[in-house]
């Protein structure tokens, strides 16, 4: 899949490296952009899918590959991107990430200051989840490529990161570190200082048919100019201002008795970061717009339809919201396998139809139709992902690219052939079929117990 669009890049050659790849989110962005990337990533799932994918992989740690293989990298990688796990941070995981942000920004200011990694990490270790101290390892790479004699000690000439929208003070420490102090000084180079823009974007004004917020950073080397956040190209999604009785009168003449107003789960406020990128274009894509038509092996979902989603339900069923599929899909979490869908709206029957396959969740990330979801835990990777097309236009504003088409993720995937899976899976594991002593363990990616009780939901 290839963008028949012309561009120009500030850079001559864009290459990305794609730390915490998961199955692809961003790699597809850069493929759809003509630009090669190589990704990083130690679930053994997720791989297989991105070797289904035939895309660029390492089955490895981040750390690991930092600490003991970073000289094997291609030299001539000069993006970093990265989207450091968020269970630790997120909203709905147990919150030692986030009373850990003060600690982590002292981190951060210890590794500008050059400390040593040993250190570093003997201190890290204290931490009560070691997912955690992931956060700093786009930091510690773009670090690590001043030091690299492969690279000539070259740095990293742009760098894009994500998260949730929790980590905002985090890429914010960031920021003043990379634009006030710079990275530690190189004999012979000294410092290495970035222009920074960063802030929390809806993507569903990216052309994403699900409202979902991130916390995003774009840095260039000063060099090559300042850098902004993506304009909007679609209307932001706002609830209060969607009449789900007026929508249902207007395609059936009647309203489904799902449609109660205490069904209705807030949305989190939109940031002033986002209402500062621009007033955007389109109208912003519903589920219907995406699931409704045959595309590839995708047969179309009859339309309207209703989803009951327990997203932000903390498990109580009475708090589960409802949209139908003139709307954008809740945000497509691990859980998007749970989601109930309803069909055959009448005045009188309502009845639950089937839930959404991996292709349809992946479409509702803007996956193209028909990508290859492989190995266990499908709706998870489903959900760790970047979108595609939220993923082009970060690219696109990092490398000074025009406003990308997204809708080239429309298209159906050309999954890899056997013989270049094979490839891949050889590069990335050690083996054509296998993974090899190289690759990280399963029983290593297990994160410890929390120390904190688990929110239930109950008083």
């Amino acid at each position: 899949m290839t963008s028949t669009a012309p561009h120009q890049s500030i850079l001559d050659k864009p290459f990305v490296l794609d730390l915490f790849a998961g199955p692809g989110g961003l790699d597809v962005a850069g493929q759809a952009l003509d630009i090669p990337s190589l990704g990083i990533e130690w679930d053994k799932s997720a791989c297989l899918t991105r070797y289904a994918a035939g895309l660029d992989t390492l089955h490895a740690d981040v750390s690991a590959i930092r600490r003991d293989g970073f000289e094997s990298l291609p030299p001539e990688i000069n993006v970093l991107a990265g989207g450091p796990p968020c269970q630790t941070y997120s909203v709905a995981g147990h919150g030692a990430g986030r009373e850990a942000l003060e600690k982590v920004k002292r981190f951060i200011d210890r590794l500008i200051d050059g400390e040593p990694d040993e250190a570093i990490d003997e201190d890290l270790k204290k931490l009560s989840d070691p997912r955690t101290a992931l956060v700093l390892e786009p930091l510690r790479y773009a670090i690590q490529a001043t030091r690299s004699p492969n690279r000539e000690n070259r740095p990293y000439d742009v760098i894009v990161l994500e998260q949730v929208p929790t980590v905002l003070p985090v890429w914010r420490h960031y920021a003043e570190a990379l634009e006030e102090r710079g990275l530690p000084e190189v004999p012979g180079h000294g410092r290495v200082k970035y222009a920074v823009d960063f802030g929390v974007l809806a993507t569903e004004t990216y052309g994403v048919p699900q409202t979902r917020s991130r916390a995003v950073l774009i840095a260039r080397r000063l060099e090559l100019g300042e850098p902004s956040l993506p304009s909007p190209t679609h209307h932001a999604y706002e609830p209060r201002g969607w009449n789900r009785r007026s929508a249902a009168a207007e395609t059936q003449g009647h309203q489904p008795t799902l449609y109660a107003d205490d069904d209705i789960v807030p949305e989190p406020q939109r940031s002033p970061e986002t209402a500062a990128a621009g007033e955007p274009k389109k109208r912003w894509k519903s589920m219907g717009d995406v699931l409704g038509n045959r595309v590839g092996a995708h047969p179309g979902r009859p339309t309207p339809f209703l989803v009951r989603s327990n997203y932000g339900s903390s498990g109580v069923s009475g708090r589960r919201g409802v949209r139908t599929d003139q709307q954008p899909a809740f945000t497509v979490t691990g859980r998007i396998s749970r989601f109930v869908v309803f069909e055959h709206l009448n005045e009188r029957v309502v009845c639950e139809g089937p839930r959404f396959s991996m292709n349809e969740a992946g479409m509702l990330q803007s996956f193209p139709p028909d990508y290859p979801w492989s190995g266990t835990a499908q709706a998870q990777q489903v959900g760790n992902a970047v979108p595609p097309a939220f993923g082009m236009h970060l690219l696109s504003a990092a490398l000074g690219l025009p406003e990308p088409d997204t809708e080239i993720l429309r298209k159906p995937w050309q999954a890899a052939t056997e013989e270049q899976r094979a490839k891949r899976r050889s590069h990335g594991c050690g083996s054509a079929d296998a993974c090899t002593e190289r690759c990280p363990r399963p029983e290593d990616q297990v994160p410890p117990p929390s120390s904190r009780p688990r929110r239930t939901g109950k008083a």
